[in-house]
């Protein structure tokens, strides 16, 4: 089954969505800014995407990301920053088995559909 960390605000994962949807591929929706999540599950999808630097899964532009001062932070430091402030994490996030992407650019998520 694949899931999608979703957030309804971004066109991003409304088109990520909406390609799971029109190639009829069943899916489960996760609000990761509704629902919690821990840094287990942080690590379990950079594995999944191959990187070891959760710096990778962020929304650098963010205000907060600035004044949480993350690029100084170590890697469980910034773990917790994201399951504390998930708006930092960038979407949408496709989970397949056990491979993942970021679905920016959309590409990613047309890779992923093929393995």
């Amino acid at each position: 089954m694949i899931k999608i960390w979703h957030n309804n605000n971004c066109s991003k994962s409304r088109e990520a969505k909406q390609i799971l949807e029109d190639q009829n591929i069943e899916f489960e929706v996760f609000e990761y800014l509704k629902n919690t999540f821990t840094k287990n599950d942080i690590e379990l999808i950079m594995l999944g995407m191959g990187i070891t630097d959760p710096k990778d899964m962020l929304r650098k532009k963010e205000a907060e990301y600035k004044e949480l001062d993350v690029e100084n932070k170590s890697k469980d430091e910034i773990l917790d920053i994201m399951v504390n402030t998930p708006k930092l994490v960038e979407r949408p996030i496709i989970i397949k088995k056990e491979k993942a992407v970021i679905a920016r650019p959309m590409e990613n998520l047309t890779n992923l559909l093929k393995d």
